[in-house]
C-alpha cells in the first residue's frame, strides 16, 4: 500500500506523475541447396552447426584479393589529398571494433567527401581486385565493421552533410556519414526528430544505420528503417552509382531496389546517402520507470499499456534485476525505485499535455491497483526523462566494465523472451560470472549478455550453438537488429531456409561478382 501512495499523494497535483528527483548521473538442420539455385562451381554446403563455436565465428582464410601496393597509394593520394591515411596510429582505432573483439590488419584508410570519390575507389579497387571494407562509426556488435584482414577501410566520416530538409513533408536527405544524434539536433531546431533512436546514437552513422537495419528505441511507435528510409544513393562494387534517391511514399513501379541494400551491411554496396521520413517532434513527453515482480506481470502489462496508452505509446523497455546490479556497481547509477526483480521504461509522447497526462494517469492506476506493477516514478522534464532513459540506453557501458561479454541479439514470441535468459543460467550456472537480459519487449527483441572474467573458450562451447538452436526450436531469429557480420556468419541457417541463403549468394554474386566488398562477413563460409 505503501508504494501505491508514492503514486497516489501526487493525483491532485499532477495525475499520478512524479517527477524524479534521486537520479544520478536443437535445432539443427541438415541443410542441402537444391540444385536449381546452384550456380556451377560453387562448393558443396557444410553444416556448420554441430562444430566448435569458435571454429564458426573465426574469420575463414583470406581470399585471393590482391594487396596495396606504392602504385596504389599514390592513386587514393591523388584522388584524396591529405584522406588517404597510412600512419598506424591512426589506423589503429579503425582496425578494432568496439567490443575490441575483432582486430585486423589494414593499413589504408581512405576518407571520401563525395559519392563521386567513393565511386572511383571502388572502381580501382574493383579492377585491382583489393577488397574494401566500409565503415561508418564502427559501433556494431558482430565484427562487421572492422577489416578482418588487410582490407581498405573505406570510411564514411568525412561524409557529413545535410542535404536537403523539407518542413512539409518532414523528409530528410542526407549524407551517409551524419553522426544520428547530430541529425536528431538538427531535427530538432526544426520541430522534427528522427524515427530512430539509439544507445550508441553519438557516434554511430545513418548510413551504417540502414546498412544494418538498425532497430533501436522507438520501432514500436515509428517502425522499422524499411519503412521510413524512402532513398538510398549507393555505389556498387564496380563503382557505378545506383541513384534510388526517392522522396516519395508511394512509388509502385518495378522493384524496390533500396531494401536490397538495407541490412545487407556494406556487402552488396557502399551506402552514401539516405533520404529518410522523419516524424514531428511531440509537444508533451512522459517516461516512467516502473518495478515489477515478474516477467509474467511485465508482460501483463505492457498488454494494458498498448491498450490503454494506444496511439501515444512510443517505447516500451525492459531490464531485469542484473541489469540493475551492474549499473549500480560499475556506473554508480542509483535505482530511482524500490529494488524489483524487473524494470520497465516506458515512453509516450504526444501533442497535448493534458490529454497525454490523463491517459498516462488512468493507465499507472489501473496496473498498480491490480499489482502488476510495484513501484514507480515518472518524469515530464528533459533532463529527468534522460536519467531515467539511462537506466536502459547505459547497460550496455556498464557490461563492459563487468569482463568480457558475449552479446546475442535474439528476435522471439514475447512471451518466451526471457525463458531464454533463465534457460540459459540454469545450464550456465557458476561457469558464467552474469547472465543479463534487456531488451524491445514491443518488438520481441532480447539481448541476452553473458558475462566473464575474461575470454573462456569453454564458456562459449557451452553458449554455442546451443542459444541459437534454443532460438531456432521457437521459431526466433539469430539477429534481431545487429545483423551477422563476421561473428554469426556461420549461424545464418538456424534463421533462414537453404534456398534463402543461396538466393542471397546468386544476388551477391551478380553485383559484388569478385566479392570485394566487406568479405567474410555476413553471408556463410559455404555461399563466399
Amino acid at each position: 500500500m505503501a508504494i501505491f501512495e508514492r503514486f497516489t499523494r501526487l493525483k491532485s497535483a499532477s495525475r499520478f506523475l512524479q517527477y524524479t528527483t534521486a537520479l544520478c548521473p536443437a535445432h539443427s538442420w541438415a541443410p542441402t541447396r537444391g540444385p536449381l539455385l546452384r550456380p556451377a562451381g560453387w562448393i558443396q554446403h557444410r553444416c556448420v552447426h554441430g562444430e566448435r563455436s569458435e571454429a564458426s565465428s573465426a574469420a575463414p582464410p583470406r581470399r585471393p584479393f590482391s594487396q596495396v601496393t606504392p602504385a596504389d597509394l599514390d592513386f587514393f593520394r591523388q584522388l584524396l589529398p591529405g584522406r588517404a591515411i597510412t600512419d598506424p596510429d591512426v589506423l589503429e582505432s579503425s582496425n578494432v571494433d568496439w567490443l575490441k573483439s575483432v582486430k585486423g590488419n589494414s593499413e589504408v584508410l581512405l576518407r571520401p567527401k563525395t559519392t563521386d570519390e567513393v565511386s572511383r575507389i571502388l572502381s580501382y579497387c574493383n579492377q585491382r581486385n583489393l577488397a574494401v571494407s566500409p565503415q561508418g562509426g564502427n559501433t556494431g556488435l558482430v565484427g562487421g565493421s572492422v577489416p578482418v584482414f588487410d582490407e581498405i577501410i573505406l570510411s564514411t566520416a568525412l561524409m557529413n552533410q545535410i542535404l536537403t530538409f523539407d518542413s512539409i513533408s518532414g523528409i530528410l536527405t542526407c549524407q551517409a556519414g551524419c553522426v544520428l544524434e547530430s541529425l536528431s539536433q538538427y531535427l530538432e531546431e526544426q520541430d522534427f526528430i528522427m524515427p530512430l533512436d539509439l544507445g550508441a546514437k553519438g557516434s554511430c552513422h545513418i548510413g551504417g544505420n540502414v546498412s544494418t537495419n538498425a532497430g533501436g528505441l522507438r520501432l514500436l511507435r515509428y517502425g522499422s528503417l524499411r519503412g521510413t528510409v524512402l532513398g538510398l544513393e549507393v555505389v556498387l562494387a564496380d563503382g557505378r552509382v545506383l541513384n534510388c534517391l526517392a522522396t516519395l511514399r508511394k512509388d509502385n513501379t518495378g522493384y524496390d531496389l533500396k531494401q536490397l541494400f538495407i541490412g545487407s551491411e556494406g556487402t552488396l554496396g557502399v551506402i552514401t546517402a539516405v533520404s529518410i521520413l522523419c516524424p514531428r517532434k511531440p509537444k508533451s513527453v512522459n517516461v516512467a520507470f516502473l518495478g515489477c515482480s515478474s516477467f509474467q506481470n511485465l508482460l501483463e502489462t505492457f498488454q494494458a499499456c498498448r491498450g490503454m496508452l494506444g496511439e501515444i505509446l512510443s517505447a516500451f523497455e525492459f531490464l531485469d534485476a542484473s541489469c540493475m546490479n551492474l549499473l549500480e556497481k560499475h556506473l554508480k547509477l542509483t535505482n530511482p525505485i524500490t529494488e524489483s526483480p524487473f524494470y520497465i521504461v516506458i515512453e509516450t509522447a504526444g501533442s497535448n499535455a493534458a490529454h497525454d497526462e490523463e491517459k498516462l494517469h488512468n493507465f499507472l492506476e489501473k496496473v498498480m491497483t491490480s499489482s502488476l506493477v510495484t513501484d514507480g516514478t515518472v518524469a515530464t522534464e528533459e533532463a529527468k526523462i534522460k536519467a531515467l532513459w539511462s537506466m536502459r540506453e547505459r547497460i550496455t557501458e556498464a557490461l563492459r566494465h563487468d569482463g568480457y561479454t558475449y552479446k546475442y541479439d535474439i528476435s522471439l514470441s514475447v512471451e518466451k523472451i526471457y525463458d531464454l535468459v533463465t534457460h540459459m543460467r540454469e545450464r550456465l550456472g557458476d561457469r558464467a560470472q552474469n547472465v543479463v537480459g534487456y531488451g524491445h519487449i514491443g518488438d520481441g527483441n532480447l539481448h541476452l549478455n553473458i558475462t566473464s572474467p575474461s575470454k573462456d573458450p569453454a564458456l562459449l562451447a557451452a553458449i554455442e550453438p546451443y542459444v541459437y538452436e534454443w532460438t531456432s526450436q521457437y521459431q526466433g531469429s539469430i539477429s534481431a537488429e545487429h545483423g551477422l557480420g563476421l561473428k554469426k556468419r556461420n549461424y545464418i541457417y538456424y534463421s533462414k531456409t537453404p534456398e534463402a541463403v543461396t538466393l542471397m549468394g546468386n544476388i551477391k554474386a551478380m553485383l559484388d561478382p569478385k566479392g570485394i566488398l566487406n568479405p567474410y562477413k555476413t553471408l556463410p563460409d559455404d555461399i563466399c
